[in-house]
């Protein structure tokens, strides 16, 4: 009996829908890099702009962020989640109508008005929760249609045939759902100092509940799919997900280090973000080790892109379980560096294991277009903008921050700043939107099934029992 007839068959992938949250992903990316290239004019040019209310610094940079993390991210992950959850639990989504009304509401309920509302400067005063109440609202109600539509069939073969991207979606889902309403509700009805906690707290779970499960779960299933191999331990990548969840709560409160917040929450959370680079290490470990035969630049560019994520992970994580630390916090906060650190994460980790996600999907749908070429540009011109962006700021921050320890005045630090951002504004923020252009191009161009010909001719394009029992069970599994 041959390898693939021993695996069972894979359930229905609505490709539809990944194509239509994969378009969306990309479309609401472009938006907000845009966004981030107009507010990093702004800083040289602060009259770019004037007399247009929409055309704000502060507008802009909070459509912005929202556009990078529920427009960009949320779609991406959506998106491969409709193609792994029923590789992974051997069940497809709960319903393709749920879908169609999912990626309505995100888009259409979420997105374009979160846009228009903060443009006209209706938002709320939180970090990473700009969206004002009424959007909040609705994004909850699309957390819950999501949990509804991707969570049961992970529930119906039991807890044992679980692999760990399974876990990390499973978690993602179930504490975003609860984090959400804490981090961007919460805050409005409860004033001063408890208020502004929930909210750091929120700043960090929107990141470690949210991106981070779904990054890691497309990182844990991309790799193994793409170089036909098992993860090197499952005992580490469990013990990973226990402790990501178990200590990513506690440490929100690291963004308010010398702050009127209670020392002992301080301390906790410094502790807590200590612990979780110790974490991180356990689990960029488990992937490299995991990786182990592809070669330092992987030819499969799905498998590129989250390689390049994973390495993005070890130096943002344990970057910031260093600067919560009080030597260092002092130095650095409210600097550039703490910008440098933020796009780190989000587009260097997060992007790079959502766009390697995003390739690998599109490469296993027949009907999709796809241009090898113009994703391999893609990939260079945002690794080369981002790692430009992330050198200058760093410096820009080192600056900033020595300035500012010396006592000189602030509007030195800004004159001292100009270089930086320069080389920011006209430098790396056009080689990233370069790079996303060409990953637009590269999905929506090229030989129809391109993609799927590509991953045929080299690794295949079936799950394989190689990966699992835990991810594809053989025949004579349980139902």
């Amino acid at each position: 009996m041959t390898e693939i007839a021993q695996t069972r068959s894979v359930p229905r992938v609505e490709t539809t829908l990944v194509h239509a949250h994969g378009i969306a992903a990309l479309v609401t990316l472009l938006i907000s890099v845009t966004c981030g290239i107009i507010v990093a004019l702004q800083l040289l040019y602060p009259d770019l702009g004037a007399g247009t209310p929409w055309l704000s610094w502060g507008r802009l940079r909070y459509a912005h962020t929202q556009g990078i993390m529920l427009g960009w991210l949320g779609n991406a992950f959506f998106a491969f989640l409709y193609h792994a959850v029923p590789i992974l639990s051997g069940r497809p989504v709960t319903s393709t109508r749920l879908g169609r009304w999912l990626f309505a509401l995100w888009n259409f309920a979420v997105m374009l008005p979160g846009w228009v509302l903060v443009l006209a400067g209706v938002s709320q005063p939180l970090e990473w929760a700009e969206f004002p109440l009424v959007v909040d609202a609705v994004v909850v109600v699309a957390l819950v249609m999501a949990a509804v539509q991707f969570l049961p069939p992970f529930f119906a073969r039991g807890l044992e045939y679980l692999y760990v991207s399974s876990w990390y979606i499973i978690g993602g889902l179930v504490f975003t759902l609860l984090s959400y309403p804490m981090g961007n509700i919460v805050p409005e009805y409860v004033p001063g100092a408890a208020g502004a906690a929930f909210s750091g707290l929120w700043i960090h779970d929107a990141v470690g509940l949210f991106v981070t499960p779904m990054a890691l779960a497309i990182i844990y299933f991309v790799i193994p799919a793409a170089t036909r191999r098992p993860i090197y331990s499952h005992l580490l990548s469990m013990l990973g997900f226990w402790l990501l969840f178990f200590l990513y709560p506690l440490n929100g409160t690291h963004h308010y280090v010398f702050s009127i917040i209670p020392m002992s929450a301080q301390l906790t959370a410094i502790a807590a973000s200590a612990l979780l680079g110790v974490d991180v290490i356990i689990v960029v470990a488990n992937l490299l080790l995991s990786l182990r035969g592809a070669g330092i630049i992987p030819k499969d560019p799905g498998l590129r892109f989250v390689a390049t994520g994973t390495w993005f992970y070890l130096i943002v994580s344990v970057q910031g379980s260093m600067q919560a630390q009080m030597s260092v916090n002092q130095a650095v906060h409210f600097t550039d560096w703490v910008v440098a650190h933020s796009h780190l994460a989000m587009l260097g980790f997060a992007s790079f294991a959502a766009a390697g996600g995003l390739v690998h999907t599109w490469q296993r749908i027949p009907w999709a277009r796809y241009n090898a070429r113009a994703i391999n540009h893609a990939y260079w011109l945002v690794v080369a903008g981002l790692l430009l962006m992330f050198v200058d700021l760093t410096l820009a921050g080192l600056v900033q921050g020595q300035l500012w320890a010396d006592g000189a005045p602030w509007i030195e630090s800004v004159q001292a700043s100009r270089v930086y951002w320069v080389i920011r504004a006209h430098g790396s923020s056009w080689l990233i939107a370069g790079g996303f252009i060409s990953l637009l191009v590269g999905l929506t161009t090229g030989p129809v099934g391109g993609g799927l010909k590509a991953v045929a001719d080299s690794v295949g394009a079936e799950p394989i029992a190689q990966i699992a029992p835990k991810l594809v069970p053989l025949a004579g599994g349980a139902a």
